[in-house]
């Protein structure tokens, strides 16, 4: 039987989630504790390979198993063998040929930026931080341009094993939420397309960054997406304030998507 599991985690004590030899990651944590419940080793694929730091709200994974568990087996059994900062959510039996990568429509993904003129505690790890003030009008008519189906090699990481740099990004939006229990803006960007390039929303994030600080106009956006040059970007934001925040899949297979339009991870 294939089975898809809905998983949260703060990935700021793991070495992403792809398992490799003599580090931890959140493969091979939730690997582990599957077999636990099992009885045998099942490979877990993932609809997204989150980098060192990265957070989720909403990863889902799948499986396949040749014992027969009930559905509580892999969320409440599943959930007392993993790490405090990593939980299924929800498990659903599907059929073949459901792949979590392979059959996912589109992505979504939030970035959650601290503007202050000092560094954050209670926050540290789950936001990007920023000393500097910035101009939302200027990041939002930046933004606009990325709208699309486009070449974002200009934001695309040098290790990216993606066969096409063509991607369509059908959402980039900014929100504002006041800061819980502190003066600062905290500024919200959610990204939604087909894939994603390794690295794309990070570099996307610095890019705007520069724009929203006055270290670029933003005609520069434009200008750097055609360019195709990752050379010409700005550096790449932190990992910290990054989640995956959903996967949207056919409806034929009645799964859920994201709905955290309003949520705080904290």
């Amino acid at each position: 039987m294939r089975w898809v599991l809905g998983l949260e985690y703060r990935g700021t004590a793991f070495a992403g989630w792809q398992r490799q030899p003599q580090v931890d990651t959140l493969q091979a944590r939730l690997e582990a504790a599957i077999e636990t419940i099992a009885g045998q080793f099942s490979t877990v694929h993932a609809a997204g390979r989150t980098d060192r730091g990265v957070h989720a709200s909403m990863q889902v994974v799948h499986f396949d198993t040749e014992v027969h568990r009930l559905e509580q087996a892999w969320v409440r059994g599943v959930n007392s063998h993993l790490p405090d900062d990593m939980a299924v959510l929800w498990a659903r039996p599907v059929e073949a040929p459901f792949h979590a990568r392979f059959s996912a429509m589109r992505r979504r993904y939030r970035y959650f930026l601290y503007s202050h003129p000092v560094r954050p505690g209670l926050l540290a790890t789950r936001v990007g931080w920023l000393h500097h003030k910035l101009s939302l009008q200027s990041m939002q008519e930046a933004a606009s341009c990325l709208l699309g189906e486009h070449d974002f090699s200009a934001f695309r990481s040098s290790e990216c094993q993606a066969k096409s740099p063509i991607k369509h990004l059908q959402q980039l939006s900014l929100h504002t939420h006041d800061a819980p229990g502190r003066q600062g803006e905290l500024i919200e960007l959610r990204f939604t397309a087909n894939a994603f390039l390794h690295h794309m929303v990070r570099n996307m994030v610095g890019a705007l960054v520069h724009v929203g600080t006055g270290r670029a106009p933003v005609s520069w956006m434009a200008d750097l997406l055609a360019s195709r040059d990752r050379s010409k970007g700005a550096p790449m934001f932190a990992a910290d304030g990054l989640y995956l925040a959903g996967v949207e899949y056919p409806e034929v297979y009645q799964l859920p998507t994201w709905h955290d339009e309003g949520r705080l991870f904290w």
